[in-house]
């Protein structure tokens, strides 16, 4: 499984990104998609994550900014982040736990992450 992530970029404070990743290979079910961010000198952390089914999970810093959204038809997954902040910053890993063939279980991917700069 190949994830390939678009979208980041510089920001200023109050401002909009879009991210995509596109998740490619012998994929056969993608349970869960979704965003890891890893701030200057802090550790990686949930951003948001979406399942097959819809249910949504975010970090409560990003809640109500942030809105994660999926195509199960091509395996796509979308971070919409609005009224971005400078503590925003970071790089934006794309995820995706999914049963991919020959596998008979779920595996976590990664992307090579999206660096996202907030000015103030």
């Amino acid at each position: 499984v190949q994830l390939q992530a678009s979208g980041g970029g510089l920001v200023q404070a109050g401002g909009s990104l879009k991210l995509s990743c596109a998740a490619s290979g012998s994929i056969l079910r993608a349970n869960i998609m979704g965003w890891h961010r890893q701030a200057p000198g802090k550790q990686r952390e949930l951003a948001a994550i979406i399942t097959s089914g819809g249910t949504v999970n975010y970090a409560a810093s990003v809640k109500g900014r942030f809105t994660i959204s999926r195509d199960n038809a091509d395996y796509t997954v979308y971070l919409q982040m609005d009224s971005l902040k400078p503590e925003d910053t970071a790089v934006y890993y794309c995820y995706v736990k999914a049963q991919a063939s020959p596998l008979f279980y779920d595996k976590e991917y990664w992307g090579k992450g999206t660096l996202v700069t907030v000015s103030s």
